[in-house]
């Protein structure tokens, strides 16, 4: 579920009933929330336990979150022909997080939760993510070493990365930014032509010799945890209730009263 919701949405999305039966369930003190009375307005997270006439009413988590070797020359954009989406089960209504040119392969993560998703392309949040670039002629150790402290571009200096020489005309980076286009640029300054790009490496999800182009695969619970952890999302942590309307209704009504004399 990722971000808290009304308790009477949970119930709505857990099939039980609708919100405003929810609504009245509540009032009449037949709907619990870790073993007290909900009040309209609570929220439920993760870890919060609902029980309705005394029976647990956990929603089937029905959150996605899929890891795909995406092949060369396949769009992300749904809209378009030869996308990602044709690789994919149909029943898997999943986007892919973040953007990945048809010209780049590797890894691309799927989800159908928009909140997790939108943590991760903030830029406080970027992963650590690892690219192997192939150009089309022979690398030099100082070429290498300037990708290191940054490249002046017209746009200004590169940050500093983390760049290591796989052989002659390979190399891996670790950029500040997931942005292979302006690894692109990068080489282009230093009088490199870009052959492939290929993310390998997103936080600790690693491409492995026997994950073909095209393959994907449902990202274990852990693997889940963790990135939700990079993305700064506490899975431990409690929402705040909110006090019910009811009050928040009197509150007014006597400030109203008070105003009025």
């Amino acid at each position: 579920m990722s971000e808290p919701i009304r308790i009477n949405k949970y119930l709505a999305d857990g099939h039980y009933c609708s919100r405003r039966e929810a609504d009245r369930l509540i009032k009449s003190g037949n709907v619990f929330l870790n073993n007290r009375p909900a009040q309209l307005g609570d929220k439920v997270g993760d870890q919060d336990v609902v029980r309705v006439n005394g029976r647990d009413r956990g929603i089937r988590n029905n959150r996605k979150y899929i890891l795909m070797n995406k092949p060369v020359g396949i769009s992300v954009n749904k809209n378009k022909e030869h996308n990602v989406f044709d690789l994919i089960d149909p029943e898997e209504k999943v986007f892919p997080v973040g953007e990945m040119d048809m010209k780049d392969e590797g890894l691309l993560i799927f989800t159908n939760d928009a909140f997790f998703s939108k943590r991760l392309q903030l830029p406080k949040y970027t992963l650590d993510q690892e690219f192997v670039v192939e150009v089309n002629k022979d690398l030099s150790r100082s070429d290498i070493i300037k990708l290191q402290n940054g490249i002046p571009l017209k746009d200004g200096i590169t940050k500093p990365v983390k760049a290591r020489q796989i052989d002659m005309r390979r190399f891996a980076i670790i950029p500040s930014e997931s942005k292979p286009d302006l690894i692109r640029r990068m080489c282009a300054e230093l009088g490199y032509e870009v052959e492939a790009v290929v993310r390998t490496r997103i936080l600790t999800l690693k491409m492995i010799s026997t994950y073909p182009t095209g393959k994907w695969r449902n990202l274990m619970n852990t693997e889940i945890e963790e990135l939700k952890k990079a993305a700064g999302i506490n899975l431990a942590e409690k929402p705040k209730t909110q006090k019910p309307w009811t009050a928040n209704k009197k509150k007014k009504l006597e400030r109203n009263r008070i105003a009025s004399r």
